[in-house]
C-alpha cells in the first residue's frame, strides 16, 4: 500500500500539483526578471552619461600670438666688455637739456648764503612742553617729572652734601635709560662719570640748584664727545685752493641708500649759493640709475643758476670710479671749476673688496674732504659703519708721498 500510494501521490502532484506551484511562480520570476533589467539599464544609463565625452571643439585656424614678456637683464660684465650693461644715454658732459618746462624755484636763491649755522641748543619753552607732556603720560606733576627726575631719590633733608655712594643708584637708573634710548654703551658710561665728577662732594640746598648743575654737567660732556678734532671750514678752504689754481675736491661715500647723491646735490646748492663753480662728477657706475638721478639734479641748479656755474661729469655705467674721478678733477682743472664734489657707490663696512674699491679712490685723489653720509635712525649701526669705514681707508689708502693716511673728515 505505501508504494503503490506513493507513486499516485507524486503522480497528482505532478499533474494538479506541479502545474499550480510553477503558475504561481512565474509571476515572481517574472517581477525578478523586470527589476534586474531595470536596474542593467539604470548601470548602462550611468556609465554612458560618465563615459560620454562632448566632441572636439575645432580650433580656428588663426590665433592670436602670444605676447613676448619682459626680457631679463643681465647686469653681470663676467669679465667682458661693459657695452652691453650701459644703458645710458650718450649725451656729452654737462646739463644739455631743455629746462623750458621747470617751473621757477629763483626764490630759494641767496637763501643759503654764507657759512652754515650751527646746530643751537634745544629751546627752553620745547623743553617745558617735553617736560609736561612725560608729565600727563605718567600721571605725575610737571615738577616731578622728566629726564631728572631720578635725581629726587637723593634725600637732601638728611643729607646736604653728595656722595658716590648715594648717587651710584641714580646713575644706575640713568644708564639704564639712556641704553634703552639707543645710545652706545660707552657714552652712558661717560656721561654717567662726568654726571658723578660734578655733583659727588657739593651740597645742594635745593633740588633746582642739583638739576641745574646735571645740565650743565651732561651739556659739557656731550659738547666734548661731539666736538671734532679739528674745525673743517669748507668756504675758506675752498678760497685757499682756489687762490692755488686748483679745485677743492669733496668725496662722498657711505653705505646703500642713505642720500648721498641728494645730500651731495644739497652741498652743491650751498656752494653755488655762495658764488662758486661746481664740477659733480657720476662717480656710482653700478647702479641702475645713479647718473640720470645726478643729472637730475644738475638740470633743476643748472636751471635755478646758469649751466656754466654747474656740470655733470659722467661716462655712463661700468668704468672704474677712481678713474674717472681723477679724469674729472684734470677736467675741472683746466676749466677752472672752484669745487669737485665726487659720488661713490654705496657699499657695506663689510664689503672687503669694494671698500678696497673706495680706498683706492681716495688714495690716488687725495680729496680736500672725504664726507660720510649716514642714517639717523639706525642708532648704533651708524657709529659701527663710520668706524668701519674710517678704518678701512687707514688700512688701504695710505698716501706714501705725503707720508700721511686718509681718513673720513666729517659726516653729514
Amino acid at each position: 500500500a505505501s508504494p503503490t500510494k506513493r507513486v499516485i501521490s507524486s503522480g497528482i502532484n505532478a499533474e494538479y500539483g506541479g502545474t499550480a506551484s510553477a503558475e504561481s511562480a512565474a509571476p515572481a520570476e517574472k517581477t525578478k526578471s523586470e527589476v534586474e533589467l531595470a536596474r542593467e539599464m539604470m548601470k548602462k544609463k550611468k556609465a554612458g552619461k560618465k563615459g560620454k565625452k562632448k566632441p572636439e571643439e575645432v580650433q580656428p585656424a588663426t590665433t592670436k600670438p602670444k605676447k613676448k614678456g619682459k626680457e631679463a637683464r643681465s647686469w653681470d660684465m663676467g669679465g667682458k666688455s661693459t657695452e652691453g650693461i650701459d644703458f645710458s644715454s650718450p649725451a656729452e658732459n654737462g646739463t644739455h637739456v631743455n629746462n623750458a618746462n621747470l617751473k621757477d624755484e629763483s626764490y630759494l636763491k641767496g637763501t643759503m648764503s654764507g657759512d652754515l649755522t650751527g646746530v643751537g641748543e634745544e629751546d627752553e619753552d620745547e623743553e617745558e612742553e617735553e617736560v609736561a607732556d612725560d608729565s600727563m603720560s605718567n600721571g605725575t606733576s610737571g615738577k616731578s617729572s622728566g629726564m631728572f627726575s631720578f635725581l629726587k631719590n637723593i634725600n637732601f633733608s638728611t643729607q646736604q652734601t653728595v656722595t658716590s655712594e648715594s648717587l651710584q643708584p641714580v646713575l644706575d637708573k640713568l644708564k639704564e635709560h639712556l641704553t634703552s634710548k639707543n645710545v652706545a654703551s660707552e657714552i652712558s658710561v661717560q656721561l654717567c662719570d662726568s654726571l658723578e665728577s660734578s655733583l659727588v662732594g657739593k651740597s645742594y640746598s635745593t633740588f633746582t640748584g642739583l638739576t641745574s648743575t646735571a645740565k650743565q654737567a651732561l651739556s659739557d660732556a656731550l659738547t666734548k664727545i661731539l666736538s671734532p678734532k679739528h674745525r673743517v671750514n669748507v668756504l675758506r678752504d675752498v678760497m685757499e685752493a682756489k687762490s692755488k689754481d686748483r679745485p677743492y675736491v669733496i668725496t662722498f661715500c657711505g653705505v646703500n641708500g642713505v642720500g648721498k647723491s641728494t645730500n651731495l646735490a644739497k652741498v652743491c646748492f650751498w656752494l653755488l649759493d655762495n658764488g662758486y663753480r661746481v664740477l659733480v662728477v657720476g662717480g656710482d657706475t653700478f647702479r641702475a640709475g645713479a647718473v640720470e638721478q645726478l643729472r637730475t639734479h644738475v638740470v633743476r641748479l643748472a636751471n635755478l643758476y646758469s649751466e656754466d656755474q654747474v656740470q655733470l661729469y659722467e661716462r655712463g655705467y661700468g668704468k672704474d670710479p677712481a678713474g674717472l674721478a681723477f679724469e674729472a678733477i684734470k677736467y675741472a682743472k683746466e676749466r677752472r671749476y672752484d669745487v669737485v664734489l665726487v659720488d661713490t657707490a654705496g657699499r657695506m663696512q663689510d664689503n672687503e673688496p669694494l671698500m678696497r674699491a673706495l680706498s683706492k679712490l681716495v688714495a690716488l685723489n687725495n680729496p680736500d674732504l672725504t664726507l660720510f653720509v649716514g642714517e639717523a635712525l639706525v642708532g648704533n649701526e651708524a657709529v659701527d659703519q663710520l668706524v668701519k669705514f674710517n678704518q678701512s681707508l687707514i688700512d688701504h689708502s695710505s698716501n706714501a708721498a705725503a707720508g700721511t693716511k686718509s681718513v673720513i673728515d666729517g659726516i653729514l
